[in-house]
């Protein structure tokens, strides 16, 4: 069966030319396209698609609000939410991810890329666009996240720390798995262990963790 993805975004260019990458893609289909954020809550909760494609700029309701009525806390079946926008409301992606997208990437994303975080966000894992994680990421860890990073209810094993930093890099699992040498499903293991101690919803909130307490710092 194919991934029914839903795409919101207000400039109609941006909408068509997703779709067009999108329904080129083997196993992949547009069901749905919102112009503001109003319009993507509700056929979201219509179509209930697989995966959510949110911009973050859009009238009415924004990207945030809207991701945040679909996937973020308290909403008991969430959806799977991507955001695509540019960099230059970084602080948006940020809350974004805080409000329970799965992942996010840059509007000049290639097909493939774009394809990947489609099928992962479907899968249950996220993606983080390799290329501005260390930006992204980085540039929120001197701010402050709105609250403390909490502690883990139990200890992080060595072992975890390692598959906690390749997640904050953006590392795929599969990466994650040449990188260090074990099987993807202990890969699986590990980020299951580090979102039960870390109480995080995903990978994407385990990367901000990883910034949050400090793990990865500026130029390291």
């Amino acid at each position: 069966m194919s991934i029914r993805v839903l795409v919101a975004d207000d400039q109609t260019i941006i909408r068509t030319g997703l779709r067009i990458m999108l329904n080129a893609q083997p196993g992949i289909e547009v069901v749905g396209e919102a112009a503001d954020g109003q319009e993507a809550v509700r056929l979201a909760r219509e179509l209930r698609p697989d995966v959510c494609l949110f911009d973050i700029r859009m009238p009415v309701i924004d990207g945030l609000e809207a991701t945040r009525l679909v996937a973020g806390p308290g909403v008991a079946d969430p959806l799977a939410v991507v955001v695509i926008t540019t960099f230059d409301l970084d602080e948006y992606v940020y809350g974004s991810l805080r409000a329970g997208a799965r992942g996010f990437l840059l509007k000049d994303t290639g097909p493939d890329l774009l394809a990947q975080a489609v099928r992962l966000a479907s899968d249950g894992e996220a993606l983080i666009a390799p290329s501005v994680t260390v930006r992204l990421l980085r540039a929120f860890a001197d701010l402050p996240a709105g609250r403390p990073a909490g502690r883990p209810v139990s200890p992080v094993t060595a072992r975890e720390e390692q598959v906690l930093l390749a997640v904050a890099r953006g590392l795929t699992n599969t990466e994650i798995a040449d990188a260090l040498h074990i099987s993807l499903s202990t890969v699986k293991t590990h980020l299951a262990s580090l979102m039960a101690k870390l109480g995080a919803r995903n990978r994407v909130e385990i990367a901000m963790w990883a910034y949050e307490t400090r793990r990865i710092l500026p130029g390291t």
